[in-house]
């Protein structure tokens, strides 16, 4: 071993050692990582920063962009909604929420697709009284097992199709993970549809920030246009279409209130409709309705073109200037540049127009306003905001165009029409200029932890193999391997991938074991392809900690999960990918 392999090993080592530590988090060790690299001399100084400008950011990046813009759009929820009345035992809701997270994660960054369904998974679970921990860690597997099914679902199939063309002169494709990453996913839906009652059960996951500012009583108003669907329909239509979560307080029709109206009361044309309910809840009605928020034709001024218009939560203070004064008389708009959209007073839901509701100290109020101006409106409105958090109320939704867009995207990739990165990148854009995502949430939406962890990890995982590091690892492995028949030494690649996973990044694996699996396949005179698929199937397969990947990461919380709860559905599924990934690798992929 060279002085230059001990360096490449021991940084690595040390990298990892820090990860199981967890002391620092990983995109710190990971630039920390680099700096080491740079300094001792086995990563040239010109090439230390060049993972910040590989496809793999740009990708992964522009995916999580793609994945908030369809969670934002409720297209989801709407079709899961007309599924909704039929979900009324436990595993027929998680075969169904496992399987949408998984075809999902094929076509999205898995990590966005799991996060956009998450919310669904507890509309469901309170409507049915299921514990959600019954549903999020299968969901978190689904999108794990979906994320291999195709090039961009997950980021180890985007580093292992970028090795395969430095090693061979050709990427995978976008479908070339397809064939076995349909037959593993379909293997484990089928076992998370049983294996979710290892799970413990009734636990109960932590609280919120949303939950501890659970203010249900809501009132907001909307006008019913030529447009809408519930025009001609009745109150319990719409009722319906709100799941119940949402009332029709009152209809105002030509200035005459009609308060509690039956519920075979009929919508028209005009309409003013006070609806009560969450802000989620109003906001999704809303929108599917097809109604228009009354004062979203007086949309604030903006000064530059950085300003944002958006909404925040507030309560009228004991001095505020709006006590004992309505909207309308105050002159809210004309005076302070900002709407109220909805109120809140406990104990109390109002039928009147909201321009003529007298405020009181204690009420809670959404504004819609200039955001940069909005915290200036609320100090001279006496106004004190609450802790921030979501409230997308008065904010317009475009159900069908980030998933049109996200559409065209993929029949360019899978064309060959544009390389992957710039597919993504465009439609990105595209969201971004189409109002689908604002400048800010697409901001917000890219992780940058990861973005900065995988910039700074490309030249430290590049050493080892410039080095010579992983042709000498590849030789220990052949030795081992030399025992073993074919299968047996796929079988040792795809498990020493999973094993060194829940300690390493995914993506962070797959940078180190694929360049040893390549240059291992090669010393035993195979064709690399299966092996890289086993690198990318073992890297993305982590079933077995909550740390190894973010998907698990994410449900650990809300579903009250502990460390120990994960091996108890995640190792029979780590088994079964192994037993089903293999053949199948072997049969699309032949090793000679």
């Amino acid at each position: 071993m060279t002085h230059q392999q001990m360096l490449s090993f021991a940084i690595v080592a040390g990298m990892m050692a820090l990860f199981v530590w967890g002391r620092f988090r990983y995109d710190l060790v990971a630039v920390l990582s680099l700096l080491v690299a740079v300094l001792v001399g086995i990563v040239p100084p010109d090439k230390a920063f060049v993972g910040f400008s590989d496809d793999i950011v740009v990708i992964v990046a522009s995916a999580l962009l793609v994945s908030a813009a369809v969670a934002k759009s409720g297209i989801l929820e709407a079709g899961l909604n007309r599924v909704g009345p039929y979900l009324r035992t436990t595993q027929i809701q998680v075969i169904v929420l496992v399987g949408v997270v998984t075809v999902l994660s094929a076509f999205v960054k898995n990590i966005g697709a799991l996060a956009m369904m998450i919310p669904v998974a507890f509309q469901i679970a309170r409507r049915t009284n299921t514990p959600p921990s019954s549903f999020l860690m299968p969901m978190a597997f689904g999108s794990l097992l979906g994320g291999i099914v195709t090039l961009v679902g997950t980021s180890p199939n985007i580093i292992v199709s970028r090795m395969r063309q430095e090693l061979l002169g050709e990427p995978f494709g976008m479908f070339d993970f397809t064939p076995v990453g349909v037959g593993i996913a379909l293997a484990g839906i089928v076992f998370l549809a049983f294996g979710y009652r290892l799970l413990p059960q009734g636990r109960k996951g932590a609280a919120s920030l949303d939950a501890a500012l659970d203010i249900k009583d809501y009132v907001t108003e909307a006008r019913v246009t030529f447009e809408s669907d519930v025009v001609g329909q009745t109150v319990a239509d719409l009722h319906r279409l709100a799941n119940g979560e949402v009332k029709v307080a009152a209809i105002i029709r030509n200035e005459t209130r009609s308060s509690s109206p039956l519920p075979d009361a009929r919508i028209q044309e005009n309409d003013v409709l006070m609806l009560a309910g969450e802000p989620d809840a109003l906001e999704s009605a809303v929108a599917r309705a097809g109604l228009r928020m009354s004062r979203e034709h007086r949309l604030p001024e903006i000064d530059e073109a950085t300003d944002e218009i958006g909404v925040i939560e507030a309560i009228v203070g004991p001095n505020s200037v709006l006590s004992g004064l309505s909207a309308e008389r105050i002159g809210l708009y004309e005076r302070f540049g900002v709407n109220l959209i909805a109120v809140s007073r406990s104990g109390e839901r109002f039928k009147e127009r909201l321009r003529t509701i007298v405020l009181r100290p204690g009420d809670v109020i959404v504004l819609q306003g200039n955001l940069k101006r909005l915290p200036d409106t609320l100090r001279d409105l006496g106004c004190l905001p609450l802790a921030e958090r979501e409230i997308r109320l008065g904010s317009a939704r475009r159900s069908l165009l980030p998933a049109a867009i996200l559409a065209v995207t993929m029949i360019l990739v899978a064309f060959n029409i544009l390389p992957v990165a710039i597919a993504f990148f465009g439609a990105g854009v595209l969201l971004v200029l189409f109002g689908s995502l604002t400048l800010r949430e697409a901001y917000e939406t890219i992780e940058w932890p990861i973005i900065v962890m995988l910039g700074a990890l490309i030249p430290v995982s590049e050493s080892i193999r410039t080095t010579g590091g992983t042709d000498l690892i590849a030789g220990w492995l052949s030795s081992t391997a030399s025992m073993l028949p074919p299968t047996g030494a796929l079988v040792l690649i795809m498990v020493a991938a999973m094993a060194v996973t829940p300690f390493l990044n995914n993506a962070a694996t797959v940078l180190v074991m694929a360049p040893i699996a390549a240059s291992f396949a090669t010393q035993l005179g195979f064709r690399p392809d299966a092996f890289l698929m086993a690198v990318a199937i073992g890297a993305a397969c982590d079933f077995l900690t909550p740390i190894g990947h973010q998907c698990n990461t994410l449900v650990m919380g809300p579903g009250g999960y502990r460390f120990g709860d994960y091996w108890r559905l995640g190792l029979p599924l780590s088994i079964l990918v192994v037993v089903v990934g293999v053949p199948l690798i072997m049969l699309v992929w032949p090793l000679r």
